[in-house]
């Protein structure tokens, strides 16, 4: 990396380290990642303009899911595309400013998803417990304000990292040991101890997966309340059935990123790190279309 570094200076450029030596295995994962992300971005984007071009689905809950849906396309285009050009070329650098802006634009992205998602349960919540007074309640005006928060929310989260994480020195190697500008194996290239930056990081991603996932997990426990009251089984049955895919996109969202963020130092390793990263960077982006249409029946009438 020594092209890329000024002597006696912060390094300016860093490349990301090459997935393995044999040409085959990276022409596989290349077509693997290609066809996972292709299908990614058609699946989100059709049920966003279902949603769109559909007066029937302009409700909260879709209004809700059409916004998860630009949020996956952000989060997956930020990422992958970089990704794939490292798997099959040499040119496998990146500046610091595009590092800093491929790991603001993925902050931005996944905090506002973890927000969007406690807005989305906050919605099941009120359709379930308050059922009178929904169509009230969950006004277009509120809908918009939890939209709008949850990106201020990922926007403002993404400028703080990642102005904290770029304002200090890195003097080398150069060499990221992962896919993309992530903010543990970018802190890890930092100058001298940076015990305390891992600490404060840490710290903001406790808050920022654990604060929604809170939200979230009071919302279905009086929804369950609720259910659970209920005297008809058909009526039960219904409830449990609007909360299911979100209740599964979920458990996958949260369960890698907090496997991936949470998880003490010391068991972190650079290959379950890149299988996790491709997890929740494509895998997971890629089921969330299916799981809503597989699981409703609006939204398959309106991508036919």
């Amino acid at each position: 990396c020594s092209q890329w570094q000024d002597s006696g200076e912060s390094v300016k450029h860093f490349a990301f380290a090459k997935f393995s030596t044999a040409a085959e295995q990276c022409l596989l994962l290349f077509t693997l990642i290609l066809l996972m992300f292709l299908a990614s971005l058609t699946g989100n984007a059709l049920i966003a303009l279902a949603i769109c071009t559909n007066p029937t689905l302009h409700t909260p809950m879709y209004f809700f899911l059409a916004n998860l849906s630009l949020l996956e396309i952000g989060y997956t285009c930020s990422v992958i595309p970089k990704m794939l050009q490292s798997l099959v070329s040499e040119a496998r650098g990146i500046s610091r400013e595009g590092c800093a802006t491929q790991m603001f634009f993925f902050t931005l992205f996944a905090i506002s998803e973890c927000c969007l998602l406690a807005a989305m349960a906050f919605d099941r919540y009120m359709a379930i417990c308050s059922p009178l007074h929904y169509a009230t309640r969950m006004s277009r005006g509120l809908c918009a304000q939890l939209a709008v928060v949850s990106w201020a929310v990922g926007c403002v989260v993404g400028l703080g990292q990642t102005n904290y994480i770029f304002s200090l020195n890195f003097c080398g190697p150069c060499e990221i040991d992962h896919f993309f500008c992530d903010l543990p194996p970018i802190l890890a290239l930092a100058c001298g101890d940076t015990s305390h930056n891992e600490a404060a990081v840490f710290v903001v991603a406790i808050l920022c997966i654990s604060s929604p996932f809170l939200l979230i997990v009071a919302s279905y426990g009086r929804i369950l309340a609720a259910v659970l009251i209920m005297p008809s089984p058909e009526g039960r049955r219904k409830a449990l059935s609007t909360c299911s895919s979100h209740l599964l996109v979920v458990t996958l969202f949260y369960g890698s990123g907090s496997v991936t963020y949470l998880r003490p130092k010391a068991s972190h390793s650079p290959g379950t790190d890149k299988l996790l990263a491709l997890f929740y960077t494509v895998v997971t982006s890629m089921l969330n279309p299916i799981i809503y249409s597989l699981r409703n029946k609006e939204v398959k009438a309106a991508l036919r």
